[in-house]
């Protein structure tokens, strides 16, 4: 059975307990596949700021992990939420990155998470004028600087 068959399998078996209506889709996202949640309850599972639907990835990855330490991890969203808060952050780093070509002034992101943060950061990989940079450290969520390359 294939890591994304196993975390449906986990999955459906988490939202079935927890008394939810739903059917679960496989759908092909840029970072590969992801499991996503169809459900009128969305908001329910989604939670204030996706906390909830982060823990039930959280979760769900727990379980694969534990059957097997060298299991990729699996995306799940929610009635398109992650899809959604990913646009908006591409776009929020494209107009941070233009105004640091503007004013010639560093511009600091809201805090993020990992995966968000390397969302971030992949915006603006290609672009020469631009750097970016996070603090180190072990917090989970970290304010990446945008900045003018230095050449």
């Amino acid at each position: 059975m294939s890591v994304i068959d196993q975390a449906h399998e986990v999955l459906d078996a988490v939202l079935g307990k927890l008394g939810f209506e739903y059917t679960i889709e496989r759908e092909e996202g840029e970072e590969g596949v992801i499991l996503q949640i169809r459900t009128s309850q969305g908001k329910y599972l989604i939670g204030k700021n996706g906390d909830r639907l982060d823990d039930i990835q959280y979760l769900v990855n727990r379980v694969l992990q534990k059957r097997d330490p060298e299991a990729e991890r699996v995306r799940i969203d929610c009635e398109d939420y992650r899809i959604e808060q990913e646009s908006r952050l591409r776009e929020s780093v494209l107009k941070a990155a233009n105004k640091v070509k503007e004013t010639g002034k560093p511009v600091r992101l809201q805090p993020l998470n990992a995966y968000y943060r390397r969302i971030a950061h992949n915006v603006v990989v290609d672009d020469p004028e631009i750097e970016t940079s996070s603090p180190k450290g072990d917090d989970r969520m970290k304010r990446i600087t945008l900045r003018l390359a230095r050449h």
